[in-house]
């Protein structure tokens, strides 16, 4: 079967990320855009561009009932669907500013963001709004509320069922309008890892650009198909799930949930995964666990073809000599390689990892059993891609080259500097933090610190004080840190999990509360043992759990290590200051931190 051929629309000719669909509409009205599970039917739905487009029209006149003016904003708090992407066309093409929120997020947290971006409007699901009801009462800004499902509140006349609010099924005709690609296009709030989420103010142009540099590195073709699972509130899947697919012509599947993954990537068989790292290493895991199980002939037949694949990789890349082992790579990945590429659907020709820092020795992994896997960097700031490593230039260990059109520098204490039509025009209602983050000569500061080599990207470490766990999402330790400490069996804590699955925390107990505690859980308080006891490991977990209950969901503690060593200024574990050192901390338990992970 031949292939299909590219099909991009150039920023130019899109104008806005209205304009993108419009003449996606225009050039493929029957080329496949989405394809979802339908939950009162249990089937596959497919939508194409054309039926995209009316459906779009006909939101954009519940829309323009409320009488909103360009620039005002909407609250957009579903899951991956093509309701997302309806209500989200809709409003940008009444010239109307999106804030995409997280499903998982506090109620307060998601009714400060409201408030303080000012929306108007906001389209959230019915399991959510139960838990929204009473936060939502206090955003005078509201003036509507959109539920998807079958409840509706008597009791606030904002509240509308989306069946009652959106007209009938019908023709209607998309209104002309004429934005411009700096318009304001979203607020995308930061996950509020040092304090209150700011909101990132990224105009179509910065989208537009973004999507059209990656594009350029990589030929998507209109028979490609996109499976789409990390959330859209996130810029990564909304600019590399939504628009790249939108801007090349591909489908997206929508997966039914993370719990559904591995059943969807069967069924689906896309070509191009762009996932955060706990998903590759989840595959990773279980195939370790699969393995322990397994005849050490089988253990030894997929080590063989690791080592083979590598030397593989390797040589694709120009980066060794062709060896005779190579001879084995046919019968090894028909054995072997071949059947892991089967669990992922089959047809997976490229896998972008992103959000968080790849392990480099679950990124061998993959490479080495064939998987196309590259590894880039980014920040919301910037739209959200800086770099990625190309397929014919993989270095697992770094995060890749800068797109075209996107500028870096190393600036002081070998912070990365970036700057480019990707970067935001700031933070809203943060002129201050926006003067901080951008300086006078364009330059975004990322926080990070890195080292560039023949133009390779690689992080070395981060300025700001974020741990990011391998889902991408990003915790505030110092934060957390003093939570714990503010209960007095506490002297010190640490908080641990960059690139991680998991947050553990590693604790100094105090000398008076710790016999107290000890005789309490039947321990021995002079026994060394007693404080690797599975009852306080128990204890101290659920114990930080609610210390730490005002955090996100996602910032929980799920596993524990204590001492009773006192952290002083005299064994070089904190500072004059009274500060941490983390690095030494992390060096003196450096064991009993391994075993948090393993």
């Amino acid at each position: 079967m031949a292939q299909k051929p590219t099909d991009y629309i150039s920023p130019q000719q899109a104008g806005t990320l209205d304009g993108l669909l419009r003449e996606r509409a225009r050039r493929t009205p029957q080329g496949l855009a989405y394809r979802s599970f339908e939950r009162e039917t249990a089937h596959w739905t497919d939508w194409c561009w054309q039926d995209v487009a009316r459906e779009v029209a006909r939101w954009q006149q519940a829309l323009a009932a409320e009488g909103l003016l360009p620039g005002e904003r909407v609250g957009l708090l579903l899951r991956n669907c093509p309701q997302w992407v309806l209500f989200e066309q809709a409003a940008l093409g009444l010239g109307l500013v999106v804030v995409p929120l997280y499903l998982e997020d506090r109620p307060d947290n998601t009714a400060y963001i409201l408030q303080d971006a000012g929306a108007r409007v906001l389209l959230l699901p019915e399991e959510r709004f139960g838990r929204l009801r009473e936060a939502l009462a206090d955003v005078a800004t509201l003036q509507r509320i959109v539920v998807v499902g079958d409840e509706d509140d008597g009791d606030d006349p904002r509240v509308r069922t989306l069946a009652a609010w959106l007209p009938p099924p019908g023709e209607y005709a998309p209104p002309v309008r004429a934005g411009s690609p700096d318009d304001l296009a979203t607020i995308v709030y930061t996950s509020g890892t040092t304090g209150r989420p700011k909101g990132v103010m990224l105009s179509h142009r910065n989208i537009l650009s973004n999507t059209d540099a990656a594009l350029s590195l990589e030929r998507f073709r209109t028979d490609d198909l996109f499976l789409s699972f990390l959330p859209l509130s996130h810029m990564l899947e909304r600019m590399a799930g939504c628009y790249l697919p939108m801007m090349a012509g591909c489908g997206v599947a929508f997966a039914r949930s993370v719990q559904q993954l591995a059943e969807d990537l069967l069924h689906q068989r896309p070509t191009i995964l762009i996932a955060v790292p706990r998903v590759f290493e989840r595959v990773y895991g279980r195939i370790q666990s699969q393995l322990e199980r397994r005849p050490l002939p089988a253990r030894l037949l997929f080590r063989a073809t690791l080592a083979v694949g590598w030397q593989r990789f390797l040589r694709q890349q120009g980066r060794r000599s062709w060896s005779p082992a190579l001879l084995a790579w046919p019968l090894l990945q028909r054995l072997v390689a071949g059947k892991v590429a089967e669990r992922l659907g089959g047809r997976l020709r490229l896998a972008v990892s992103g959000g968080a820092a790849l392990s480099p020795a679950v990124a061998r992994f993959f490479l080495s059993l064939g998987l196309v896997l590259v590894q880039g960097y980014g920040l919301t700031e910037a739209s959200p891609v800086v770099s990625v490593n190309l397929p014919a230039d993989n270095e697992p260990s770094g995060v890749g080259l800068p797109l075209p059109g996107v500028e870096v520098c190393v600036g002081a204490d070998d912070e990365l500097l970036v700057r480019g039509p990707n970067v935001m025009l700031g933070y809203w209602n943060h002129p201050d933090a926006t003067r901080a983050a951008v300086d006078s000569g364009g330059w975004l500061h990322t926080g990070d610190q890195v080292h560039i080599e023949g133009g390779h990207i690689r992080i070395t470490g981060r300025l700001k004080d974020v741990l990011v766990l391998s889902n991408g999402e990003k915790v505030p330790p110092s934060e957390m840190e003093g939570a714990i400490m503010l209960d007095p069996l506490f002297e010190h804590a640490l908080l641990l999990g960059e690139g991680e699955s998991h947050l553990a925390a590693l604790v100094a107990l105090n000398e008076e509360q710790w016999p107290g505690l000890a005789r309490r859980l039947g321990l021995d308080p002079q026994a060394a043992d007693s404080l690797q006891s599975p009852a306080l490991q128990r204890f101290l977990v659920q114990h930080i759990g609610g210390l730490l209950r005002e955090f996100p969901g996602y910032a929980k503690v799920r596993r524990v290590a204590a001492t009773l060593e006192p952290w002083s200024v005299d064994n070089g574990l904190l500072t004059p200051t009274m500060k941490l050192r983390r690095r030494e901390v992390s060096t003196r338990y450096a064991e009993q931190i391994a075993d948090l992970f393993r």
